[in-house]
């Protein structure tokens, strides 16, 4: 799915990480572990060509997605990113139905936009409040909306940045449950935490430091 070959990172003289190499596969959930200001927000912003690597190879089957232009990358996040960001990216102004609505796309073989939104809504506990404004509802239940425009818009590769560090042990316990249950479907997942809940549910863990990134036995 996605090989990271020799990437590095630096902002100025100082470099957060380099000669980081690992792949992760379909059907993997890994976490980025690692001391605040280690880069892991960064190397998972890479990864979603969110920024740019000072070094290395990010390769998308095969693909260096690190040389794509922006047609490329407006392509790649719309067909094969999700992203569960640490802020939610919701747009709080709006119903929650708009919110998802906007990551549905035709297909012949998934149902259809308003039934894939229902479903979606019922399997993170929201059943029933499409038509509530984002602002109305508490970060917990924000954060329920994000996993269920996740869940419609059916991506092959997650990137999670700290989606458990302001929930409680239920909406915690449901985030990593959804993320889980997407991997086991042959999602690829990566997961940036600080929660040993959420690095033991995984099935590789990576350690970030100031400047390598390392497999924890």
């Amino acid at each position: 799915m996605i090989d990271i070959e020799n990437l590095s990172k630096s902002f100025g003289p100082r470099t957060l990480w380099s000669d980081v190499t690992f792949t992760v596969s379909r059907g993997e959930m890994l976490s980025l572990v690692g001391p605040s200001g280690s880069g892991k927000s960064t190397l998972l912003n890479c990864l979603g060509l969110l920024d740019v690597p000072s070094g290395g190879v990010i390769r998308h089957e095969g693909k260096d997605i690190t040389r794509f232009g922006r047609r490329e990358i407006r392509r790649f996040r719309r067909d094969v990113l999700g992203y569960l960001f640490q802020n939610y990216a919701l747009i709080e102004n709006d119903t929650v139905a708009a919110n998802l609505k906007v990551v549905v796309e035709p297909r012949r073989s998934s149902p259809s936009g308003s039934t894939a939104i229902s479903e979606a809504l019922d399997r993170v506990g929201l059943a029933g409040r499409e038509n509530e404004k984002i602002a109305q509802l508490s970060g917990g239940e924000q954060q329920r909306v994000a996993l269920a425009r996740l869940i419609v818009k059916q991506p092959v590769l997650v990137l999670a940045d700290e989606p458990t560090g302001a929930l409680d042990r239920a909406n915690a316990a449901l985030v990593v449950d959804i993320l889980r249950h997407m991997s086991d479907a042959g999602c690829a997942v990566v997961i940036a935490t600080h929660d040993d809940y959420v690095r033991d549910r995984c099935d590789a863990v990576f350690a970030v430091s100031e400047s390598s990134l390392s497999i924890v036995p």
